[in-house]
């Protein structure tokens, strides 16, 4: 009987060509403006580290106090480095990492080739190991290159098929800035989208890091940050120590916290440290502190744009408007075969058995609507571009996910759409049809 129902529908779908062809293009331009909206929205506000996300956590100190914070009361969105290097010192956490952007100038060993910038991050051993990093050749360095300020780098995959063409490079000598580095691992594709745990500095779409070099050499080499470093905390004294030593935030902290009681006993830390602080007289306000996992943080820093929120609604509207003008279309097709449908009922189909006939044309058109819609999604995942930022526009892609669920939203959503027009057919009486035709 599906067979034979499926049958009837494509015929009746044949019968009325421009009828169809109406419902078929309101699905598919609905279901498309949807899912390219969707496409976006899903990459930008998906989470970066599964499985994980809610162990890692983020630090806020109010280091500024009332007078020079924020308007909204909001706390300082990064460190000072005098904090970071309390709470390193402390080794509170399992694992513990201080992080800042950096951009040196890469000097290649062939005296003919041109010198490039390299964009990384200065940040401590236990980075990688905290975030999963998965490496390709080698590891990390070691933690003892840490406490010896050693010369250890880790570069990308990238940057190591570009110097060293793909092959294992561990061991190998990296010159940054003029000073030599020694590759101790190369990650493999590793680029979290929000980049969370830099999401202070820029959108958090940015492409992938070229390096990862050790905190504690930067800060010797004196090696500024090239994200944020905002100093109103007060007055800073001229020099780089005297910067080390102000209350300007610009290093993002993270730290791993396995389980409830462990995140517990660091905001407890982190409240008796900010108390200390105040009452050696560095603060002469209440302590007041924050610790973020990574989803509450993205929200905190606003990472996913607006934009994307209200085109998401947008699309979501469009798609309601063209399932009502379905409905009206799908009403008066089914109306018009009142005839047959008093012809059949008082053969003796019931009215489960119209159900089934209707909803499966039904399923047909948005089949169709489908494809089209999925054609239609492909033009517009390639076109975001227009309306958003390049970083997030190259985000969005014709997955087989997004595929399966353009197909899926077109066939439920006509199905649906098709309820009420099946109801009103499944009522028509045989006797009036019969008497009147």
């Amino acid at each position: 009987m599906f067979a034979y129902y499926l049958q009837l529908g494509l015929r009746s779908l044949c019968r009325n060509p421009v009828l169809t062809g109406l419902m078929i293009i309101a699905i598919g331009f609905g279901v498309a403006a949807s899912m390219a909206t969707y496409a976006v929205f899903q990459a930008v506000s998906g989470n970066p580290i599964p499985g994980k996300s809610s162990q890692l956590f983020t630090p806020q100190i109010d280091n500024w106090g009332p007078n020079q914070g924020r308007s909204d009361g909001s706390l300082p969105d990064a460190l000072t480095y005098t904090d970071v290097k309390a709470l390193m010192s402390a080794n509170v956490a399992t694992r513990q990492a201080a992080t800042y952007p950096v951009s040196l100038s890469l000097i290649p060993s062939d005296p003919r080739a041109n010198a490039m910038v390299a964009n990384g991050y200065a940040t401590y051993a236990d980075f990688f190991g905290m975030f999963n990093v998965p490496f390709l050749y080698g590891s990390a360095w070691p933690s003892s290159d840490d406490a010896r300020h050693g010369n250890g780098v880790v570069i990308s995959r990238k940057l190591n098929q570009r110097l060293f063409g793909g092959t294992d490079s561990v061991g190998k000598v990296l010159n940054l800035d003029g000073n030599d580095y020694r590759v101790a691992g190369v990650i493999d594709h590793w680029n979290p989208r929000p980049r969370f745990f830099d999401a202070a500095n820029g959108s958090g779409f940015a492409g992938e890091p070229d390096f990862y070099m050790p905190f504690t050499r930067a800060i010797d080499l004196q090696i500024e940050t090239s994200g944020n470093n905002n100093c109103s905390g007060g007055p800073v004294a001229s020099g780089w120590s005297g910067w080390l030593q102000s209350e300007c935030v610009w290093l993002a902290y993270w730290v791993e916290l396995p389980d409830a009681a462990a995140v517990q006993r660091y905001r407890s830390f982190l409240t008796g440290y900010a108390a200390n602080q105040q009452r050696a007289g560095r603060f002469g306000w209440a302590p007041r502190v924050a610790l973020s996992d990574v989803q509450q943080w993205l929200d905190i820093q606003r990472v996913v744009p607006p934009e994307t929120r209200v085109s998401l609604l947008v699309s979501l509207g469009f798609l309601v408007v063209c399932l009502v003008n379905t409905i009206g279309l799908l009403l008066a097709k089914f109306m018009r075969r009142a005839p047959e449908i008093g012809v059949r009922r008082a053969l003796g189909a019931s009215r489960s058995e119209i159900y089934r006939q209707f909803l499966l044309e039904a399923a047909a058109v948005g089949l169709a609507g489908g494809a089209l819609g999925l054609l239609l999604t492909w033009f517009g995942v390639l076109g975001v571009g227009l309306v958003f930022e390049r970083d997030i526009a190259r985000l969005a892609h014709l997955s087989p996910a997004l595929v399966a669920l353009t197909i899926l939203v077109a066939v439920i959503a006509t199905v649906v759409a098709a309820l009420y027009p099946t109801w009103r057919a499944a009522c028509v009486q045989p006797a009036w049809q019969l008497k009147s035709n």
